[in-house]
């Protein structure tokens, strides 16, 4: 069963499952009810009508059965909730993230089991291989670097990486639309997907006041040692590391360095109080091994896209762990995902709890 987002990279996906010889379907999940069909058309996001109209096409160029499944509810439960409860506690969540772990490789790996397909595909850039010696699934990096996408994968387990195939995993971008443009069709040049599909303007506070129906009160603009240096507008509309739209006249650029939800307070400080040398994460998952037996020298993304950093991660009790830079890094934020790479492995991840700061 292949999740077909109506893109150029889940087409080519569809089309190399079947010139392999497996029995495809393809199906589009519709996870959220857009409400501005104008700006739906404007926008950078997946799941758009467009979008199911493109999916569609191509499987029947394909000659296979194409559905749409309606996961709507499972989508706000598990990714629209998820994502307002982070900025709330005021983290910086990843929407996409949870996208994949509950709908993508969750709900709808189990939709095609009940079908009786034996594995999924999706146009994700990324290979799945199997260690002879432990036997284990490992998730490794794309060929393809520039559009590797094994950051936002490592919350997959070994039932999920034995039961899903990534056919772009070993293939380039402009190799991937140039099979699309082999084969006609309609989406061979059709941009990337860029923005969050529920907030396609990008105004996250925006979104979230229409969503809870509230608005989200003023509180203290603060400096590391406690001192008052003005009034916010809500910390749902601050993120670690912002500089912009603060409204604030110290002589010199202030950023955000942290928020407190309990407090209500937003730490501003110089650029020089962004950088940490060490972090804290939990819901930690392990993919190239059972546990980390010792500290371990690892490479360490903080965000997607950002270039992996020297560091050793140690495994603590209850499925935690810290890591500790070798260099100190930039607005490391609560919310996001922390991922370990040996090589071109992915050992595993967590979501950043907190830092040094």
């Amino acid at each position: 069963m292949i999740a077909m987002s109506g893109g150029v990279d889940s087409s080519v996906a569809a089309c190399l499952m079947k010139e392999s010889g497996y029995d495809c379907m393809g199906v589009t999940m519709y996870l959220y009810r857009g409400e501005d069909r104008a700006a739906e058309k404007r926008r950078k996001t997946c799941c758009s009508l467009d979008d199911v109209e493109d999916a569609r096409s191509v499987a029947f160029q394909l000659g296979i059965p194409y559905h749409v499944f309606n996961f709507t509810d499972e989508f706000e439960r598990e990714v629209i909730r998820r994502f307002v409860i982070g900025y709330e506690n005021g983290e910086t969540p990843n929407p996409c993230l949870d996208c994949n772990r509950y709908l993508k490789f969750g709900r709808f790996l189990h939709r095609a089991e009940e079908l009786g397909y034996g594995c999924v595909a999706t146009g994700h850039y990324a290979r799945i291989e199997k260690d002879p010696k432990s036997g284990r699934f490992l998730l490794k990096k794309a060929l393809d670097e520039a559009k590797d996408q094994s950051y936002v994968l490592y919350a997959m387990t070994q039932d999920q990486l034995a039961h899903t195939v990534f056919p772009l995993g070993n293939l380039r971008k402009a190799q991937v639309r140039r099979i699309a443009e082999e084969h006609g069709f309609r989406n061979a040049q059709k941009r990337d997907s860029e923005d969050i599909c529920f907030v396609p303007d990008g105004d996250y506070a925006g979104f979230l006041e229409r969503y809870t129906g509230q608005k989200y009160a003023c509180g203290d603009f603060v400096s590391r040692d406690g001192r008052v240096l003005g009034r916010h507008k809500g910390i749902v509309r601050y993120t670690v590391g912002q500089r912009k739209g603060l409204g604030l006249s110290e002589g010199k650029p202030l950023y955000v360095c942290a928020k407190c939800a309990r407090r209500n307070t937003v730490t501003l400080g110089g650029k020089e109080d962004l950088f940490s040398r060490s972090l804290a994460a939990d819901r930690l998952n392990l993919i190239s091994c059972g546990r980390l037996d010792r500290p371990a020298r690892l490479s360490v993304r903080i965000r997607y896209g950002q270039r992996e950093q020297p560091a050793t991660v140690t495994q603590m009790d209850g499925g935690t762990v810290r890591v500790v830079f070798d260099e100190p890094q930039c607005a490391i934020s609560p919310g996001q995902a922390v991922v370990f790479y040996d090589g071109d492995t992915v050992v595993g991840g967590a979501t950043i709890r907190g830092t040094d700061l």
